[in-house]
């Protein structure tokens, strides 16, 4: 069985799921735990619960890995924990993961966006700081933009609270001198947005689809230290 877990970064995934993947609400603590309980042998994560409610447990991934079930992440929460388990065999995906993985990017919160719920497909209201830099860096190297305008905006982008992050905020907390017409710059980021999230997320469910649908024979190197907590079920 297939599992990926995703919300806002990629809203449509059933759409790309080839009826061949359970798709599943962003992940929270326990949920992966859950999924191998289940019968899950290929899990891929891409977001994850963090404000409201306990994000997914390290020592459930570790415990899936140690069950030889293949797991993937990108994107979100995903990249994150795939950086962070990448020496224990989970395998991230794309830019983002890439990026915290090298260390050009630290902070949680670049991946965090605001959405609306899952009842209404969990569409992102705000603007995450890596669909931000993949923006810039496309722009900057078509030479729409200048070095100095693309720093500006990217500083402007750092600055603001993930939840009230979107263009038009971000052109106006830019600062006078640099920009000539914000709403002819605006329409230009509006247009030129790339969504790396939701790049990222798409490879993670072609590499979930082209992963044999059976546990790894792949000797894991490594024990799983099962403490009192992990034994008792509180996840």
């Amino acid at each position: 069985m297939r599992v990926v877990f995703v919300g806002p970064s990629l809203p449509d995934a059933v759409a790309f799921s080839e009826s061949r993947i359970d798709i599943r609400p962003p992940a929270v603590q326990g949920d992966v735990l859950r999924a191998v309980r289940d019968g899950a042998t290929v899990i891929g994560i891409v977001d994850g619960g963090f404000e409201y409610t306990a994000p997914i447990w390290h020592k459930e991934i570790l415990h899936a890995l140690s069950q030889n079930v293949t797991i993937f992440g990108a994107a979100s929460m995903g990249a994150l924990r795939a950086a962070e388990c990448q020496a224990f065999g989970m395998m991230g995906i794309g830019r983002i993961f890439k990026e915290y993985a090298s260390g050009v990017t630290v902070d949680d919160a670049d991946v965090a966006l605001l959405h609306g719920p899952a009842e209404l497909g969990c569409k992102p209201l705000t603007l995450p700081l890596v669909n931000v830099r993949s923006t810039l860096d496309h722009l900057e190297d078509a030479e729409l933009i200048s070095h100095q305008l693309r720093v500006a905006l990217q500083t402007a982008a750092a600055s603001l609270f993930f939840k009230r992050r979107s263009w038009r905020s971000v052109v106006s907390n830019c600062g006078p001198g640099l920009i000539e017409n914000a709403e002819v710059l605006l329409e230009l980021l509006v247009t030129g947005t790339i969504d790396q999230k939701r790049i990222d997320a798409l490879a993670l469910v072609e590499a979930v689809l082209a992963t044999p649908e059976e546990r790894s024979s792949q000797e894991v190197g490594w024990k799983l230290h099962q403490t009192f907590l992990f034994r008792s079920g509180r996840t």
